[in-house]
This record gives C-alpha cells, sequence and structure tokens, in this order.
C-alpha cells in the first residue's frame, strides 16, 4: 500500500509541474502581444481607408503656407498640398488646427495621422517621426525692427532676445549664434514682439518673410541676414506608419510629374520652390 501510495504521489506530482509549466509558445499572451505590436507598426493607411478621411495637423495661422483667407477658409500651399494628396489617396482631408509646440504630441497621442506645416526635417525629429520626400526647400532669414543697427547679421544674434517657435529648426539656428528666446506661437506673433521693442529679432523662413512683406510694404521690419544653407521641410507621419508614407511619396511624385505641383506653387510663390 506504501508503494502504491508513493508511486501515485509521484505521478500526482508530475502532472502538476507540467500544468504548471507547459504553455506552448502559440498560447503564450506575451508572445502574442509581441507579435501585435512589433515590426510593422500601426497600418495608418488601413485606417485611413476605412474611415474614408486623412486627418492632417497644422496650424492655420502660419501664412503662405497654412492660415485663413478673409472669408474665414483655412488655405494656404501646405493645406493645398496635403489635400490633393488626400485626393491621390482617395479620401477626404480633415484639418485639425493647434499650435505649432502641440503638434508634435497631438501626432504621438493619435490626433492626427500626418502633418502638414513646413516642418523642416532634421536628424533629432528623424529620430522619433517618420518623413515623406521633401516637397519644398527654404533658407532661414534674420528679421530684425527698421531701426536696429546693432544686428546686421546671425553673429550679432549672440546675447540677443529671439521670437521664436520653441520646438523649430529656426529656434535651433537662433540658439545656435548665441541667442536668448521668447517663446510665441507663429510668425504673426512674433512680428507683434518685433515692433513693439520686446525682443531684438526673429529667425524665420525666406518665403514666409517675403510673403509677409509683400502684404505688408508698411511694415517696419527688415532682413538683414540669410542662411547659406538650405532646409527642406516634408509630410510629418509617426513612427512606423506603414504604407502610408509610401503611398504619400508616390502622390508627391506624380504631383510633380503632371504639373499638379507647379502649378500649386506658381500659385503661392510664383515659382517652383522644391528645386
Amino acid at each position: 500500500m506504501k508503494k502504491f501510495s508513493l508511486a501515485f504521489l509521484l505521478v500526482l506530482a508530475m502532472l502538476v509541474l507540467a500544468a504548471c509549466g507547459g504553455g506552448s509558445p502559440e498560447e503564450d499572451p506575451t508572445t502574442d502581444d509581441a507579435a501585435d505590436n512589433g515590426g510593422s507598426g500601426e497600418d495608418v493607411l488601413a485606417k485611413v481607408k476605412e474611415e474614408g478621411t486623412l486627418v492632417i495637423g497644422t496650424e492655420g495661422t502660419y501664412p503662405p503656407f497654412t492660415f485663413h483667407d478673409a472669408s474665414g477658409e483655412l488655405t494656404g500651399f501646405d493645406v493645398e498640398i496635403a489635400r490633393e494628396v488626400a485626393e491621390r489617396l482617395g479620401v477626404e482631408a480633415e484639418f485639425l488646427e493647434t499650435q505649432w509646440d502641440a503638434m508634435f504630441a497631438g501626432l504621438d497621442a493619435g490626433r492626427f495621422d500626418m502633418v502638414a506645416n513646413q516642418v523642416g526635417i532634421n536628424p533629432e525629429r528623424q529620430e522619433s517621426y517618420e518623413f515623406s520626400d521633401p516637397y519644398i526647400t527654404s533658407t532661414a532669414v534674420l528679421v530684425v525692427a527698421e531701426d536696429n543697427t546693432e544686428i546686421q547679421s546671425f553673429e550679432d544674434l549672440d546675447g540677443k532676445l529671439s521670437a521664436q517657435s520653441l520646438t523649430s529648426n529656426y529656434a535651433e539656428t537662433a540658439t545656435s549664434y548665441g541667442a536668448e528666446l521668447e517663446g510665441v506661437e507663429g510668425f504673426n506673433q512674433a512680428i507683434e514682439l518685433l515692433n513693439s521693442g520686446r525682443v531684438d529679432a526673429t529667425v524665420n523662413d525666406n518665403l514666409t518673410v517675403l510673403d509677409f512683406l509683400k502684404q505688408r510694404p508698411d511694415a517696419k521690419v527688415k532682413v538683414v541676414d540669410e542662411s547659406g544653407d538650405a532646409a527642406q521641410s516634408a509630410l510629418l507621419f509617426r513612427k512606423d506608419s506603414g504604407a502610408i508614407v509610401d503611398e504619400a511619396n508616390k502622390a508627391l511624385a506624380d504631383m510633380i510629374e503632371d504639373g499638379t505641383y507647379d502649378e500649386i506653387s506658381e500659385k503661392w510663390f510664383g515659382e517652383n520652390v522644391l528645386e
């Protein structure tokens, strides 16, 4: 009887051990989760196609790229480019407006599928986001008040106060020359601070400044220096957004090929601003 009981207990112990440690890889929830979330990331294109809408983050306060016209309609170079991309994807474009410094957080949180706001390509952003192929090339210019005689070049920014969107490429340019920063929500606010004498300068995109001076020839500001380095901007996506980046690139390439890009660029700038 004792021998039988001992043998029974041994068999029972083996069964318990097998039950506790015998889960197969197919049944391991950790393995399933890793397979679901790794590698290819989310399929934004499938989501966009299913919903029939491409949700686009933009400022709406940055002419001539994204702003409201006299009738209140959202328009601009980037807005038209983004609408054309959405049309070529076979979906509607839906724009959600937000401040520049909140735009990246909105993309991270999934509020937008894409950002179209003349976002400059730089290595730091490339670590965290995906870019389309570039669709605009521009340079940085230094703007000061009309009566300012102290600042004649970027080198003169050392120790001066520059109005900048804090996460923009132009903020990095200003600080690289030793400027201190006053945070603003956009270019128009930077000009207001400049005109009121609360800041010494602002660094921004040459196309934005030229458009501003064309619209406001009486503005008491001037361009005193221009960077020799060209910068390129592109559509912005979350990391691992999948095939939608390739499809956006195809749409941009087709726009360039069939002349649509030239039409939009000529409308807003009078020339091709990619070359």
